[in-house]
Parts: C-alpha cells; structure tokens; sequence
C-alpha cells in the first residue's frame, strides 16, 4: 500500500495519541505503550507499510542513534551523583532477578520446550535487541531456524508482559510513597524547587561541583543546548570505541558528571523545549521493531515463547523481590526494576513518569514521586538491558 510521508506522520502521531489518552483516561492501569505496542502490531499485520516509520522521517539515523543518544544523555541531567550511588541496592537486586529468571528457565523450561529454544529465547528475555540479533544470528548460522525465530519473536513480544505488571507495581509503589508523604512520615530536601514550567521536575538551585559558568538565560537556546549535549554524547561514542563498553552506559554517566559540573543545564531536553517530541520520535522507532513480528511467527514459537515468559518472569519475581526484601527495599520496586529487562529505555521512562502523572495531586508530590522512583527504574533499565543481557548473550552462543 502507498503511503505518503504526510500521512505516515499523521497515523503514526494518532497511534500515539490514542495511546496516551488510555493512559492518562485509566490512570495508567492500561498503559500507553502497551496500548501502542498493540495498534502498532494491528496495524502491521493490516495496513501498514513495513516502512512506514521511515517514511514518517523518525527512522534511522534520527530514530536511532542521534535520538537515543540524546535521550540518554538528557536522562543523566536528571539524576545526580548521589541519586546513581544511592542505587547500589537496585543493582543487587535486578542481577538477582536475572539470575533467578536464568535459574528457573533452565532447570524447567528445557525439559518442557527444548534446550535450543531455551538457549535462544533466555537472552533477549533479559534485555533488548542487542541481545535478540545476537541469539538469532547466532541459531540461524548452526541452522536452528524457529530457534532463530524465537530470538527475534521474544524480544517483539516481551513488552506485552512487562508494561501492564510494571505498570501495577509502580502504581502500588506510588500509592505506598505517598501516604508516607501525606503523612508527614518522609520530607523533601527543602534545598530542591519544583519547575512547573517543564514538567514539574526536580532542579537545583546550587550545583557542588561547578566549574562551568552559568549561561545567561537569553543565550541558552535549544540549538545550544542540543549542541552541548550532543557533544556529550560524542564523547561518549569516543571512549566507548577505546573501552569496549556500550556508549549509551558512558553517555548516561557523562550525562550526570557534566550535569554537575555545570556545563550540561539540570533537566536538559525540558529546558531546550525538545523533550516531548525527541522522546515520541524514540518511542516511534522502539516500535517499528514489530514490523518483523508477523502472525506465522508469532504461530510457530507461541508455545515455546510463553513458557519461557511465564517461568523466567517468576523465577525474576522470586529472586529479587527476596533479595529486596533483604535489602529493605518494598517488593513493588523490587520486582518493577527487574522487569525493566523486559523492555529498557524508554520504555521505563514513560511507564513511571505516566504512573507518577496519575497519582500526584500538587507539584511537590510529582516530584517527591518521580525522586523516589525514576533513578531506579532508570539504573535498572541499564543494568539489565544494556549490560548484563549482552553477557549473557555472548555465554548463551557459546552453548547453542
């Protein structure tokens, strides 16, 4: 079917809509992007031009990397030093809830579905694409080809799982924070002011480590800003080649270092005016990835695919809400860290900030909320999908 670049932008921006107004209309009980996961996956099988992102102009380069990149950058600006090393605890327990899925899956799963299948589907269970093109590269070339499949159907599919039970957990999580807030049980740092103007995010008046100067107000415009942070994010692309580690793990740390050295503004994107449209175009190319997830594939691996789901995701429950538990740390947020290995950024990103948009009463709230929860499910998405499902990526090939 043809489709004009004009109509391509126009559907894709009322898929999205429809999307946010469930969400916003349910209170985020139905979230947005398992709504839009949906309308994307129906419109493929149905009208939908295989490229129809593409022709829209949000595919690669500005879908992929230009965007993510910034995007990631930008979250670095919101988190601080003391935020990141405060979640050592959720990295202990979303690796827990890894080790648990693999756990599970293998002593159960290869008995009832086969150890190809296991192998296959496990990885891109535990994170995103990266994984999934390994694993289905990797069956393809030893001539396992539903396993190979399987890779790619896994990672298309995941997210249906993982939105609506995160969505639950972040909604209880919330609702448990702010009756503590109400109650006058926890306080917010009084050093903090609410910014209504971007989205009632948490700024800072006084940042400890500046060594940059301020920028005159009349002279930081968007192009500034996006110009410095895309600089940020070059810099991380360099070491990264050095390094050998993922460039979007060094953009989130060169996010929150040069944030607090004063040469990135606090809550980067708001501030440039650019945070909504970079996120929808990001979240527009993240589901473009469901254009190869087609029924005759989704037919073939449904069986093996939903055992591994159901099994994994329980062993994931299990391990981390335990450990959590361990580490006095509620078993709502516990268990919604680790899910984040079903879906990443943005995914993560969105689910809270909407579950924090349906609770909060006041500006302070929106902020107290998004504090609490938005750094962890932000490290957790990083500890799951961009690190640790690549290294068991690179295991699990070895053991096709």
């Amino acid at each position: 079917m043809f489709m004009s670049s004009i109509v391509a932008f126009l559907v894709l921006a009322v898929v999205y809509y429809i999307g946010e107004f469930v969400g916003t209309k349910t209170k985020a009980w139905i979230p947005s992007v398992f709504v839009i996961a949906t309308l994307f996956l129906f419109g493929y099988w149905t009208f939908f031009p295989k490229d129809i992102v593409a022709l829209a102009g949000m595919g690669a380069p500005l879908g992929g990397t230009l965007v993510i990149m910034l995007c990631i950058t930008h979250m670095g600006t919101i988190i601080s030093i003391r935020q990141l090393l405060d979640q050592w605890k959720i990295i202990c327990i979303t690796l827990a809830g890894l080790a648990g899925m693999v756990a599970l899956c293998w002593f159960i799963c290869i008995p009832l579905v086969g150890r190809a299948y296991v192998i296959a589907g496990l990885p891109p269970l535990t994170g995103g694409i990266v994984a999934a093109t390994m694993m289905n590269s990797a069956a393809a070339e030893k001539g396992l080809t539903t396993a190979a499949v399987l890779a790619i159907a896994m990672y298309a599919v995941q997210g249906f799982f993982g939105y609506p039970l995160t969505a639950v957990c972040l909604k209880l999580e919330g609702r448990r924070l702010l009756a503590k807030y109400r109650s006058g049980e926890v306080q917010v740092n009084k050093n903090e002011k609410v910014d209504t103007t971007v989205g009632n995010m948490a700024t800072s008046d006084v940042l400890k480590y500046r060594i940059f100067p301020e920028v005159p107000a009349k002279y930081s415009t968007t192009a500034l800003i996006l110009a410095k942070l895309m600089f940020s994010a070059w810099l991380a692309s360099l070491v990264a080649k050095v390094t050998g580690i993922n460039m979007a793990v060094i953009a989130l740390l060169f996010g929150i270092i040069f944030t607090e050295l004063g040469f990135l503004e606090k809550n980067a994107l708001h501030k440039a005016g650019s945070y909504g449209f970079l996120m929808y175009v990001l979240m527009i190319f993240v589901f473009a990835g469901l254009k190869d997830a087609t029924p005759q594939m989704l037919g073939e691996c449904i069986g093996p695919m939903l055992t591994i789901i159901v099994v994994g995701v329980a062993g994931m429950a299990v391990l981390s809400i335990l450990v959590g538990r361990i580490l006095k740390v509620s078993w709502e947020m516990a268990f919604a860290t680790s899910l984040t290995a079903l879906y990443g950024f943005p995914p993560n990103y969105i689910l809270t900030e909407e579950s924090v948009k349906a609770l909060a009463e006041t500006p302070e709230e929106h902020q107290y909320l998004l504090d609490s929860m938005l750094p962890q499910m932000i490290v957790g998405g990083f500890v799951t999908v961009t690190i640790t499902s690549v290294v068991i990526a690179g295991i699990f090939i070895g053991l096709l």
